[in-house]
């Protein structure tokens, strides 16, 4: 079958693929920027990819429309509370709209489970979703899961935070609260095979592990998993904001993912039994199973993709990341250090794929960390994002408070895009060149002011610019 992937990047995008590619079908991969796709089609003969933005009906134009089969895999989960049904239910429409011009017998959609009456922000947009899809020609096969728990998910890294970094926890009430989790892989699974199946009209399936735990069991069971002993005491005083605020400050999500996450969390998710899983011959694995194998993945360094790398469908201008693969100069103010390389440049290369996330930034560790904080506090991402990866880099991966917009490792440079809470904009750049008298390390740090307030602030961190980048440049060079 040919089979368009939309939301290729994302986390299940990136694991649905290969899965995919395997069974034979022909991968056309739709992404807003092609750049963000760290693979290209060189990588298998089945596969291609091309450009285009649900949310903006005039690049749609060039898409194909000999298809069989068309995943749908956008969310808006991490932008605003306020915002994301809207952008949402605008992508279901013009994904609609597009599909219905083209050869496409099937829909395959992966959404949340609805079961509960009283419906989170969040689901009830999945469940609108559905709904939109349903209205044009092409039968919709919707896969409803709760937490998905895989190396790299939302739901595993936030557990993974929690259970890590607390010994004893005061949690909120709605740790009680009852959900079916499922293994990232079991989602893979039923989202490859389900096409499989012949089916003329639209259907709705359940897909869950086969454990019903609470958030409190799952908690527990993770710290087993990990050998860990920890204690959980939950008080039904925390109110949603202060929940929220609860799971920003310990975890390396966002405020408007955790405000989006504890909403759903106070209702019950548990999968409605179906016989899917025995037509597709799926034997689903336990919660424990999942995590244990998870860590597998993360030691032996195959995590494929992460929920802190997506850049959510919105309107927000971080979103578009090439427009800040060109560092500006004008009104812009710079710390620049360059160093000779007297080693091996392809050793000082990957010092530089390194940098961040277990390993650091070098130098100055502390004050790194203090900047986390403070970023943090004021609403920022801060440092806990980390990397995907120890020593791979692609363009759009988050690498603790900053965006890999350029890394290009025949190019020898990396080039990253600060998304921490600053009165400006920032760019941190490495290159290494080859001149006359030997190899050189070029690191660049570009800072455009927005305003006075900008400015203070540049000169008020001046000596970090003097001891850390510094420091930073000098062990790059000879670690």
């Amino acid at each position: 079958m040919k089979v368009l992937v939309t939301g290729a990047n994302g986390y299940i995008g990136m694991r649905l693929i290969p899965a995919l590619l395997e069974m034979g079908h022909e991968v056309i991969c739709c992404v807003r920027d092609s750049s963000r796709l760290p693979i290209d089609e060189s990588y298998h003969p089945g596969i291609s990819v091309v450009e285009g933005d649900f949310l903006k009906k005039e690049t749609l134009q060039g898409l194909p429309l000999n298809i069989d089969v068309a995943y749908f895999l956008i969310h808006s989960m991490n932008s605003s509370t306020g915002n994301f049904k809207h952008l949402e239910n605008r992508t279901a429409e013009n994904f609609t709209e597009y599909l219905d011009k083209t050869k496409a017998t099937r829909i395959v959609y992966l959404s949340g489970i609805v079961n509960s009456e009283e419906l989170s922000e969040h689901l009830e947009s999945r469940l609108n979703v559905e709904n939109v899809l349903k209205k044009g020609r092409v039968p919709v096969t919707v896969l409803r899961a709760g937490i998905i728990v895989g190396s790299g998910s939302a739901s595993f890294e936030i557990i993974r935070d929690l259970v890590e970094k607390l010994p004893i926890m005061i949690a909120p009430k709605w740790l009680k609260t009852k959900c079916q989790p499922i293994a990232v892989r079991d989602v893979i699974s039923f989202l490859s095979q389900v096409i499989s199946i012949e089916e003329n009209t639209s259907h709705s399936y359940d897909i869950g592990g086969p454990d019903v735990l609470s958030y409190k069991d799952m908690l527990l069971q993770f710290a087993e998993v990990r050998g860990l002993r920890r204690t959980i005491i939950t008080v039904p005083v925390l109110t949603p904001r202060l929940s929220s605020l609860w799971l920003y400050f310990v975890t390396a999500t966002s405020y408007n993912l955790a405000r989006n996450l504890v909403d759903s969390m106070k209702i019950d998710v548990i999968a409605k039994p179906n016989d899917l899983a025995s037509r597709l011959g799926i034997e689903t694995i336990s919660y424990k199973r999942a995590v244990d194998l998870a860590f597998r993945k993360i030691k032996q360094n195959l995590v494929t993709s992460s929920w802190k790398d997506s850049v959510v469908a919105s309107d927000d201008e971080v979103s578009q990341l090439e427009k800040f693969i060109e560092v500006p100069s004008h009104g812009c103010l710079q710390d620049f250090k360059k160093k000779e390389i007297s080693g091996s440049p392809d050793k000082v290369l990957e010092n530089i794929w390194s940098i961040g996330g277990q390993k650091g930034w070098y130098y100055g560790t502390f004050l790194w960390k203090i900047r986390g904080y403070l970023d943090k506090l004021f609403g920022g991402i801060g440092l806990r994002r980390g990397r995907r990866s120890p020593t791979d880099l692609n363009p759009g991966d988050a690498l603790d408070f900053w965006r890999v917009i350029v890394a290009n490792k025949n190019q020898r440079r990396l080039l990253l895009y600060a998304e921490m809470k600053l009165p400006g904009e920032a760019w941190l750049e490495f290159k290494i060149t080859e001149e006359e008298n030997g190899w050189f390390m070029h690191q660049t740090a570009t800072f455009r002011p927005r305003g006075l307030l900008g400015r203070l602030y540049w000169y008020s961190v001046w000596p970090f610019h003097i001891f850390v980048f510094e420091g930073m440049a000098k062990r790059i060079v000879n670690t």
